[in-house]
C-alpha cells in the first residue's frame, strides 16, 4: 500500500511550479532598473535613487468579499487590478509615488489558470502606474479554504520626499473640497450588495441585464477599482490633503485628513450618483445614511485645496467637481 503524499493532502507541487513559472514571466515585465535580483529570490530588493530625504509609505488591503463574485462569475482578472489600485490610492494620499508591490494568494486548491489570471490583473495594474511587482506568495491551504475559495491581498510601497508629504495639516476653515468620481463600488460594501441581491441564493442574477446599468449586474459589480495616481500626480503641489473614499464612505474617511476642530460640509446634489448605488438602495430599501456610511456613492477621492487654487486644479483635472468646504466642528455634513 503506497504511503501518504502531499498531493493526497491537497497540495499540488507540480501545479504550483507551473503557476509560479507563468507568474514570474508576468512579474518580470513590470520590473524597473531599481529592482535588484529580479523575481524569485526569498526577498524582493529595490534600490532608491535620486532622493534627498526619502520617506517610505506602505499600505495593504484586499478586494474583500468582491472575491466571492469573481468565483461565482468565473472572472478573476479584475480583482487583481482592484488590489493594486486600492493600495496605490491609499499610499498616494500623502503624495507617495508607488515603487513596488507584492501580492498574496491563498487557495483551498490550486485551480489551473486561476492564480495566473489573478496575477495578470496585478501585473497589468502595476504596469499602468509604473510600479514593479517584485514578489509575492501563492499558498495552498487545504482545510483552511474550501476547494473553490481563495483570498487575495496586496502590499504597496511608495516613496515621497519628506518636505513634500501631504497630510492635511495645513487645511483651514473655508478650504474647498473637490470630488474625483468613482466608477462603482470599488472594493467596499460588497457584503451588503451581495445580501441585497441575494447573490448566494441566486447566483444567476449576476448575469441579468439591467437597463439602468447598460450591462449585467455582475459586470457592474466587478468594475475594477479606479486608480487616481496618474490623474492627480500633476496637482500635488496645489492641494493640502487627499482622502481615498473606501470603507466607511465620506463620513469616516474625510475626517482622517482634517485637523482637530474641523469638519466638512458636502452638497450631495453637486455630483451624479452612479446608477449601481441607486439600484442597491432601491432593491434593499437601504436608508440614505446607511448608503453613505457604507459606499463611496460616486466619490472616489476627495481633494482639499485653498479657494485660490481651485480653478487651477479644475483646469488640470477637468473632472474634478467642487462638492463642499471645510467648516468648524468635527462632523461630516451631507446636505442635499
Amino acid at each position: 500500500m503506497p504511503g501518504e503524499t502531499y498531493r493526497a493532502a491537497g497540495v499540488d507541487h507540480e501545479a504550483a511550479r507551473k503557476a509560479k513559472e507563468a507568474i514570474k514571466k508576468m512579474a518580470t515585465l513590470t520590473l524597473k532598473p531599481e529592482v535588484i535580483g529580479g523575481v524569485g529570490f526569498f526577498g524582493g530588493m529595490y534600490q532608491l535613487q535620486s532622493y534627498r530625504q526619502p520617506v517610505l509609505v506602505s499600505g495593504t488591503d484586499s478586494p474583500g468579499t468582491k472575491l466571492k463574485l469573481a468565483t461565482l462569475t468565473g472572472r478573476f482578472d479584475t480583482v487583481g487590478i482592484d488590489v493594486v489600485n486600492h493600495c496605490v490610492n491609499d499610499i498616494f494620499t500623502c503624495g507617495a509615488k508607488p515603487i513596488f508591490f507584492l501580492d498574496y494568494i491563498g487557495v483551498g486548491r490550486l485551480i489551473p489558470g486561476r492564480a495566473e489570471a489573478l496575477v495578470k490583473g496585478v501585473a497589468d495594474a502595476c504596469l499602468a502606474v509604473g510600479c514593479s511587482l517584485i514578489g509575492g506568495e501563492t499558498a495552498q491551504l487545504p482545510g483552511i479554504y474550501p476547494e473553490e475559495e481563495f483570498d487575495l491581498a496586496g502590499f504597496a510601497v511608495g516613496v515621497v520626499e519628506k518636505d513634500d508629504i501631504i497630510d492635511g495639516s495645513t487645511i483651514v476653515q473655508g478650504d474647498i473640497l473637490l470630488s474625483i468620481p468613482s466608477n462603482g463600488l470599488h472594493t467596499n460594501g460588497y457584503s451588503l450588495a451581495r445580501r441585497v441581491f441575494k447573490v448566494e441564493e441566486n447566483p444567476s442574477i449576476l448575469g441579468r441585464n439591467y437597463s439602468e446599468l447598460g450591462r449585467t449586474l455582475g459586470e457592474a459589480l466587478l468594475e475594477p477599482h479606479r486608480c487616481y495616481y496618474p490623474l492627480l500626480e500633476p496637482v500635488l503641489p496645489l492641494i493640502k490633503g487627499m482622502a481615498h473614499i473606501t470603507g466607511g464612505g465620506l463620513p469616516e474617511n474625510v475626517p482622517r485628513i482634517l485637523p482637530e476642530g474641523l469638519g466638512a460640509r458636502f452638497d450631495t446634489s453637486t455630483w451624479e450618483i452612479p446608477p449601481i448605488f441607486t439600484l442597491i438602495q432601491e432593491a434593499g430599501r437601504v436608508e440614505r445614511d446607511e448608503m453613505f456610511d457604507v459606499f463611496n456613492m460616486g466619490v472616489g477621492m476627495v481633494l482639499a485645496c485653498s479657494p485660490d487654487k481651485t480653478e487651477e486644479v479644475r483646469r488640470l483635472v477637468p473632472e474634478a467637481i467642487v462638492v463642499g468646504e471645510v467648516v468648524k466642528g468635527n462632523e461630516v455634513i451631507l446636505s442635499r
